[in-house]
C-alpha cells in the first residue's frame, strides 16, 4: 500500500525523531554540551536550534559557511554589577593617573573619582561620565591600551565576589559558545563595550579571537613614533554598538545576519529582532538576571542592564529567556583544584663499594 504522506509531512517526521533522539540523548549523559543547564525551555530550545539547523537532510538545514551566532557581552557572557566593568577599569585607571594630574583634585568629574564619591560622580550623568571615559580611554597607542587593561585584569578584583574580573564570566554561556563551535558556528561578540577593551581578554575568557569581537568604537590616528608606525586612540566617538546600532554593526563587519542571537538587556533588542526576522530556523535568547543570592537580581527598573521592552517581546514573540536562578545549575566556572605538591625524592641508596 503506497504512502500518501507529503514530503512536508516526511520532513516534519524525521525532524521530530532527530530532535527527540538528540534530546533524549544529551540529557544528563556522559557527553552533555550543556551541563550546567538544567533541563527546561531554555536547554532545550538551544539543543533543537542547533540540531534543526545541523542535520543534513532536514529542511532547515544550513550550511556552515552561514552559520553565525552573536553574543552581548556585558550581563550576556559575564556580570555588569553594581556598575559596567569596563567603567570600573575607567574609575581605576584616572586613579592611576591622578599623581600626573594635582588639577584633578579640585575639578568636576575627577574629584568625585578621587574622593570616592559615586553619588556625586552619577549625579552628573553623562556630563560627568563621559570625561571618565575619554581619560581612561585615549591618549596611547592601542597596543598600549591592551597592555594595560591586561594589567588591570591581572590585579583588579570585583568588591562583592573578590574574584578577578576575567573570571565572573557565566559557565553555562562558555557552554553554549563551545556547542555552537562544535557545531560549525562561528561565534561574534557584539557589544556596547569598547571594542579594545574587550578585544585584550575575548580570546582567553571566551575562545573568541579580536576579529570577531565588534563593540564600540573610538577614532584611531595613524602616526609615527619614532620612525614606528602606531595608531592612536583619540578622544571621539566612531560609533556606539549598541540598540540600533548592533543591526547595523553586523551587516558592515560581519556581513552575514545571524542565525543566533543571546543578549540581556534592552540595548540587545534590536540584534535579536533582526536575527528572528531572518527566513528559516532562527533563534534568540536572553538571559534574565533572577538570582539574587549567587549573582544579581534585576530587570526593568535596573540603570544597568536595563530589561524591559525586550523582555514583553521575547514573551510576546516566544524568544528563549534563561531564567538565571531557574536555569542554571552554576554561574561562574569552578577554581582549578591546587596542585598537590610532588612528593619528595627517595634518597639515593648507597653506593657499594668495589670488591677488594
Amino acid at each position: 500500500m503506497k504512502s500518501h504522506r507529503s514530503p512536508r509531512t516526511l520532513a516534519a517526521v524525521l525532524l521530530g525523531f532527530v530532535l527527540t533522539a538528540s534530546l533524549s540523548a544529551q540529557s544528563g549523559k556522559v557527553g552533555d554540551p550543556l551541563p550546567s543547564w538544567n533541563d527546561g525551555d531554555a536547554r532545550t530550545a538551544i539543543i533543537t536550534f542547533v540540531t534543526q539547523v545541523t542535520t543534513s537532510g532536514l529542511p532547515t538545514y544550513v550550511a556552515p559557511a552561514e552559520r553565525i551566532a552573536t553574543f552581548d557581552n556585558d550581563g550576556t557572557l559575564w556580570s555588569e554589577q553594581p556598575i559596567y566593568f569596563q567603567f570600573q577599569f575607567a574609575i581605576d585607571r584616572v586613579k592611576a593617573l591622578a599623581p600626573e594630574h594635582p588639577e584633578w583634585k579640585e575639578q568636576e568629574p575627577f574629584k568625585y573619582v578621587l574622593a570616592g564619591d559615586m553619588e556625586g560622580l552619577a549625579a552628573g550623568g553623562e556630563k560627568s561620565l563621559l570625561p571618565i571615559l575619554m581619560i581612561a580611554h585615549t591618549g596611547i597607542t592601542t597596543e598600549e591600551f591592551r597592555g594595560v587593561v591586561k594589567d588591570w585584569l591581572a590585579t583588579a578584583r570585583h568588591p562583592k565576589t573578590g574574584l578577578p574580573y576575567n573570571k565572573m564570566v557565566y559557565q553555562p554561556m562558555l557552554e553554549v559558545l563551545a556547542y555552537f563551535r562544535a557545531n560549525g558556528f562561528k561565534t561574534f561578540i557584539v557589544s556596547g563595550g569598547g571594542v579594545e577593551f574587550m578585544r585584550a581578554f575575548a580570546q582567553e575568557a571566551y575562545g573568541i579571537p579580536p576579529e570577531q569581537v565588534i563593540g564600540s568604537q573610538g577614532k584611531l590616528k595613524y602616526e609615527l613614533r619614532d620612525g614606528k608606525p602606531v595608531l592612536l586612540k583619540l578622544p571621539e566617538v566612531q560609533f556606539i554598538d549598541d540598540g540600533e546600532g548592533k543591526p547595523a554593526a553586523i551587516e558592515t563587519f560581519i556581513g552575514h545576519r545571524p542565525l543566533a542571537a543571546f543578549g540581556n538587556s534592552d540595548g540587545d533588542e534590536q540584534m535579536l529582532e533582526w536575527t528572528k526576522a531572518g527566513a528559516g530556523a532562527r533563534f534568540a535568547l536572553l538571559v534574565h538576571h533572577t538570582d539574587a543570592e549567587r549573582e544579581w537580581a534585576y530587570d526593568r527598573k535596573s540603570n544597568i542592564g536595563k530589561l524591559d521592552r525586550a523582555l514583553d517581546k521575547a514573551l510576546a514573540q516566544k524568544w528563549a529567556v534563561a531564567d538565571m536562578k531557574k536555569d542554571w545549575k552554576t554561574i561562574y566556572p569552578a577554581p582549578p583544584a591546587p596542585v598537590a605538591p610532588a612528593a619528595p625524592a627517595a634518597p639515593a641508596a648507597p653506593a657499594t663499594p668495589p670488591a677488594k
